[in-house]
């Protein structure tokens, strides 16, 4: 079996395993949506134990699972308690909000992360790597809600930024160049603290695998024959080092995924984030297991790609 097959055959065991444990967790957790439904003396008893009976929450757990199935094949990824329709509508509503977000700060990360890493390993040992990684150490020791809370509050006393959302008001009457300025202004802070988190960690692989390969025999022999110095940096020593790299990569669009539920949470982003507050407080089922293996997906899809740029850029691995 071929190495992209055999990779997408793991996905797709982690997405059933993902889903059991989901079911699994779910069930031991005490409590469900219909339980503050018997609180209120308006509503009977037996309206309740209808609702659990319509929604298969009085059958066991492999029948509750074996129907979900059932309705994901049909693209409905369950039915949500709370706003009594399919999860499918409510994930493709959010989830593009999250990749938006998601997608930046991968970019901008890895963009800053591969010149400023290559550049750290040939200068490793000098004060511009000390600094450089004094500056990540520092970065690193930092927790994610300090440096978007710090940005919310700065963002507040200046007013030079949007303190949250997606939008500003009457964002509909906005002409389309309006309508992406506005955008890029509410994306600054959220975007910006998930690169402050993973850039620190993308850094320091970076500057680990060229040192590296900058140590190898053939690269003393390119600089033997007199090839520029950022011809040897970025033209040999950096496709020579980047099969660590590219893996990372699937790596750090799974960890900026995870991060980005919180910081949508606390700016207020209309992404999965705070779907997923909003129905595990309210214990809507069937929509958090819907958020779950939305991330699960979008981290196997990140992985995947990952993975083809692997065979791509290594024949090594083609050739498996």
């Amino acid at each position: 079996m071929k190495y992209l097959e055999r990779r997408m055959v793991h996905g797709a065991l982690l997405l059933v395993s993902v889903s059991v444990l989901c079911f699994l967790f779910t069930d031991l957790a005490p409590g469900n949506f219909f339980d503050e439904m018997k609180l209120n003396p308006q509503i009977s008893s037996d309206t309740v134990a209808s609702l659990r009976s319509q929604y298969g929450l009085d059958r066991p757990l492999p029948v509750r699972y074996g129907r979900w199935v059932h309705s994901v094949m049909k693209g409905e990824w369950g039915y949500s308690f709370a706003y009594n329709s399919p999860v499918r509508g409510l994930i493709l509503l959010r989830a593009p909000n999250t990749l938006l977000l998601t997608g930046c700060a991968t970019l901008i990360a890895w963009l800053i992360a591969v010149p400023l890493g290559v550049w750290t390993a040939s200068r490793a040992g000098g004060w511009p790597d000390r600094v450089c990684m004094s500056g990540t150490s520092f970065c690193i020791a930092v927790p994610e809600m300090v440096v978007v809370f710090g940005l919310l509050y700065f963002s507040i006393r200046t007013h030079a930024l949007p303190a949250g959302g997606m939008f500003s008001r009457g964002f509909e009457q906005f002409g389309f160049a309006e309508k992406m300025i506005d955008l890029a202004k509410h994306l600054i802070i959220p975007v910006l603290t998930l690169v402050l988190a993973s850039l620190p960690i993308l850094v320091r692989h970076v500057r680990a695998s060229m040192i590296e390969v900058l140590n190898a025999p053939f690269m003393a022999a390119a600089r033997g024959h007199g090839i520029s110095r950022s011809r040897v940096l970025f033209g040999y020593a950096l496709p020579a080092g980047a099969n660590p790299l590219i893996s990372l990569f699937g790596l750090s669009l799974a960890g900026l995924l995870s991060g980005s539920l919180l910081v949508e949470v606390i700016t207020g982003w209309p992404g999965l984030g705070p779907l997923l507050l909003e129905a595990s407080v309210s214990r809507d089922l069937y929509v958090v297991i819907g958020v779950v293996m939305s991330s699960t997906v979008f981290m196997i899809m990140g992985n995947l790609l990952a993975d083809a740029l692997l065979v791509a850029v290594d024949p090594r691995v083609r050739t498996e």
